[in-house]
């Protein structure tokens, strides 16, 4: 009976991850809403360049078809050159400007045309590449950096505990774990904003490779186009 008594005057604690976080520290308060801040930026990002990749496949596949379809490259080239709006369209822009200047005006060539626009197409392949890969060092960033910063939050929140501990002089698990618990929900906010940063940062970067090896490839086979037409 007495134990049912003093079982029954014990408060009842709210752990909802609400009520750990408003009992927190101003400092493990803070560090949560730094990671709640990284993971909320981490999946804009993924969900942008997800789709901005899958936009670039469909606009490589589309150029594809229009390069390759037995039209005469000058004919493209003149529907595209106002306004190149893709960038397999800027890439072959930039070899067909180039090759239009290193004609003079008896229509010889000028010398070391080919190294010219291998070299412009290359600048413009960098330029989209940087592109793509814009904000993935952000995923990298909040992947490396969340678990230590949700780790300085846990150490202090703990620290915390054991001071609460310490002054009212009782290691009742109910004293206790209230401390413990709001302290381990940062490190929990930490790993759950690093491993879909780290997840997707792997994979983004990969299409990205993916997608500017597509471009390259495109530069060199269009490249080899026009050394036949240099050769003849």
């Amino acid at each position: 009976m007495e134990t049912e008594a003093i079982g029954g005057m014990a408060p009842e604690i709210d752990f909802s991850l609400l009520a750990l976080f408003m009992r927190a520290d101003i400092v493990v308060q803070l560090v949560m809403l730094i990671l709640i801040a990284a993971s909320v930026w981490s999946w804009g990002i993924i969900i942008q360049k997800t789709m901005n990749f899958r936009r670039a496949r469909a606009e490589a596949a589309a150029f594809d078809e229009a390069f390759w379809s037995g039209r005469p490259l000058d004919e493209l080239y003149e529907r595209i050159r106002e306004n190149p709006a893709t960038p397999p369209e800027r890439v072959f822009a930039a070899g067909m400007l180039e090759w239009q200047r290193s004609h003079r005006t008896d229509g010889a060539l000028i010398a070391g045309a080919q190294s010219r626009i291998d070299r412009s197409m290359d600048v413009a392949i960098a330029r989209e590449a940087q592109v793509h890969g814009a904000s993935l060092t952000v995923l990298a960033s909040v992947g490396s950096a969340s678990p230590f910063i949700g780790l300085f939050g846990t150490v202090w929140g703990i620290k915390n505990a054991f001071e609460d501990i310490a002054l009212a002089q009782n290691t009742n698990l109910a004293v206790v774990a209230p401390g413990i618990a709001e302290a381990l929900l940062a490190t929990g906010l930490g790993l759950l904003a690093a491993i879909p940063a780290v997840i997707f940062y792997n994979k983004l970067s990969g299409d990205s490779d993916e997608i500017t090896g597509g471009y390259q490839a495109f530069a060199d086979e269009f490249s080899t186009i026009l050394s036949r037409q240099l050769d003849g």
